[in-house]
């Protein structure tokens, strides 16, 4: 009976042993990171005493692999939030505003409207001009900084990511080599390093893990590419540009070292990774095309404008804005020997999207050319050209558009390659004034249009509309004048029919005005001898004419006081110029003015940011609940632990006094015996 009372005891003296340890161990790595609560467990051997005691983790692998899914998403918001905020608060303070710096350049328009002959006044219009110029580059320079803040964090986190995974492939290897000797032979702190990097690589990208075999765990991205293999085997991220090594993308090196990108994008990589490209492909490219966009259309619009008139020194108008040339960008792949330049096509401007282009060779002598957004994704259907004497434009668009586009092609392209022409962006910080003289500004008209003072009648004529100064395409001389001018116009006493002359023997040429007077000059051009079949300006004659009734077209010689063209320019502002859409329906309104451009650009910054701040919310208060639901089972609770420790420890008492009782019966015993 002693014997039996002996090894009971005994028994539970090394049960209540075991249990002391675990619960012992539990409270000391009660800060341990990733530390998983263990629990011994006993049962009965035969005579019902307490066998030797399996200690096991106490972990719900459901539970974990929902926790790592909630961290993902949980840091995939909270990267994008802490970067898409700073940009949001940027553009939307008064200080870096572009819609005020543009107010004040018009404002100052009007100014030197007031006075036309005011040197002063146009230069403060030039001062404003270079001052919207230089708040264009200040917000591109924002973007310009996040981006390369961007590209700096993913070479860290890829780094990061890297380093766990093979970390894990490591770990991994350990346990299977002692698994297929001993399954219990596993060091549980093996493991729960293991499961610690996991949790740490999901907070990087978005991860899935299966187990192999050994105790293998096999990783693999959210989109089903294998990260870590069996047998020790894994992959790495790489970082790379291609064609434009501004804007990184995560590639897979597969172990045979052949580098191919993944076929995936930053919405499904998630976490840190994930909300990085996030916040760069959905904020900060937009912000940057839709700034060089605006730049390139109100330069556009100023040019063309302005050459239309004429300055304070009596000649017609020149750029005040230099329109800037970005090189195409040749992805690696390509063959040939080919490069391409693009710039805005003069008087286009207000074609040309906020996204990035891609032209792809079909042939030597055609291309595709293709609306693109951040991520590379065509939209719309592409357009087609030929390549004719090296140039690209609407002129040689046989299919689609030209998107506002003139792009210059150098030596000789391969069928299949492919460059990407990213004209906004480059435009949002290189833009410059043309010009610094405030007697650049052509606020005057080229032409004088007067109503005969012996005119029978009440009819007049409008003030005219230049559409072009270019000797070759109008009847205006390089030296300013205007061709055969004056002209004289003469109502005949036919139904609506004019006879234009000129002056110095010019001949005559009668003509039909086929819409009651209005756009006169139209009519005049229709099968008109030089120089009225391509005068570059047209008029109205506004109310009904008499026979007789003649009106005076002639060049606006010393108009230094006149602001007609000036007023041109100054409606500019409200002109609807940007354009917003590659696609758009035939009725659409497809275009806003500049300040229009500029309050949707910084509201769609602030309606992403917005969002993406809710959606974090939702997101940590799930990560939060699913880490409360994965701790409840495997986190040390200190109470319940304590509780544990004072129950094993008079559990382990009574255990040494049963084995005290064996004594004392034995000892007794054997006093009897003698």
């Amino acid at each position: 009976m002693s014997f039996d009372l002996l090894n009971i005891g005994a028994a539970g003296v090394r049960a209540n042993t075991e249990l002391l340890q675990t619960t012992s161990k539990n409270i000391s790595n009660l800060n341990t990171e990733g530390y998983i609560r263990e629990r011994t467990e006993h049962a009965t051997t035969v005579g019902n005493m307490v066998g030797r005691g399996e200690t096991v983790r106490l972990i719900n692998e459901f539970a974990q692999r929902q926790l790592n899914r909630d961290i993902s998403n949980k840091t995939y918001y909270e990267q994008f939030v802490s970067e898409a905020s700073r940009v949001d608060s940027l553009f939307g303070q008064e200080s870096t505003s572009l819609s005020k710096s543009i107010n004040k350049m018009f404002s100052s328009m009007q100014e030197a409207l007031n006075l036309p002959s005011s040197s002063t006044n146009r230069s403060l219009f030039m001062t404003s001009a270079q001052n919207t110029l230089d708040q264009l580059n200040r917000l591109s320079g924002i973007v310009v900084d996040q981006n390369t803040i961007v590209n700096d964090q993913l070479d860290i986190f890829s780094e990061e990511a890297n380093n766990l995974v093979q970390k894990i492939s490591q770990l991994n290897k350990e346990v299977a080599s002692k698994a297929a000797s001993d399954v219990n032979n596993v060091d549980y702190g093996v493991l729960n390093e293991r499961d610690q990097a996991i949790k740490d690589l999901a907070e990087l990208v978005d991860i899935e893990t299966l187990d192999g075999e050994n105790g293998e765990k096999l990783v693999f991205l959210g989109t089903g590419d294998a990260l870590v293999m069996q047998g020790g085997a894994f992959n790495l991220f790489a970082i790379k540009g291609d064609p434009d090594p501004n804007r990184k993308e995560l590639l897979l090196d597969i172990k045979d070292k052949n580098v191919v990108q993944l076929e995936l994008d930053s919405g499904s990589l998630k976490g840190k990774i994930g909300g990085l490209m996030a916040f760069r492909d959905e904020v900060l490219i937009p912000a940057q095309n839709q700034l060089g966009q605006i730049g390139l259309a109100v330069a556009d619009a100023f040019n063309q404008q302005n050459r239309l008139g004429l300055n304070l020194d009596g000649e017609f108008g020149g750029d005040i804005f230099n329109i800037p040339t970005a090189g195409g960008l040749a992805f690696a792949d390509n063959t040939g020997t080919g490069s391409l330049t693009a710039t805005i096509t003069p008087g286009e401007g207000n074609q040309l999207p906020a996204t990035d282009f891609q032209v792809t060779f079909t042939s030597a002598t055609t291309v595709e050319i293709a609306a693109i957004d951040a991520k590379g994704n065509v939209i719309g259907t592409p357009s087609t050209a030929n390549v004719t004497a090296g140039v690209i434009d609407s002129s040689t668009i046989t299919g689609g558009e030209a998107f506002g586009l003139s792009i210059a092609v150098t030596g000789a392209p391969a069928n299949g390659d492919q460059f990407q022409i990213k004209l906004n962006q480059f435009a949002s910080t290189s833009m410059t004034l043309a010009t610094t003289r405030p007697e650049a500004l052509a606020l005057a008209s080229p032409i004088r249009l007067s109503t005969s003072i012996d005119n029978t009648s009440a009819a007049s004529i409008s003030d005219g509309v230049i559409t072009s100064t270019d000797p070759a395409s109008s009847a205006f001389l390089a030296t300013p004048a205007l061709s055969a001018g004056p002209y004289t116009l003469t109502k005949t006493a036919n139904l609506n029919e004019y006879i234009i002359e000129g002056a110095g023997g010019t001949p005559s040429h009668t003509f039909t005005s086929t819409n009651n007077g209005k756009d006169i000059m139209a009519d005049a051009a229709a099968a008109g001898p030089a120089p009225f079949n391509n005068p570059g300006f047209t008029f109205d004659i506004e109310g009904v004419p008499n026979t007789g009734d003649t009106f005076t077209i002639e060049f606006n010689t010393s108009g230094v006081d006149d602001n007609r063209n000036g007023l041109v320019l100054a409606q500019l502002q409200n002109s609807e110029l940007v354009r917003q859409n590659v696609v758009a329906g035939a009725n659409a309104d497809n275009h806003k003015t500049f300040n229009q451009a500029y309050a949707g650009l910084v509201t769609e910054i602030g309606v992403i940011t917005n969002q993406a701040q809710t959606n974090g919310a939702a997101f940590e208060a799930l990560a939060n609940q699913s880490e409360a639901w994965f701790e409840s089972m495997s986190g040390v609770n200190l109470d319940e632990e304590a509780a544990n420790l004072l129950r094993f420890q008079q559990s382990y008492s009574a255990s040494a006094q049963v084995i005290t009782v064996a004594r004392t019966v034995f000892d007794t015993l054997l006093s009897a015996a003698r």
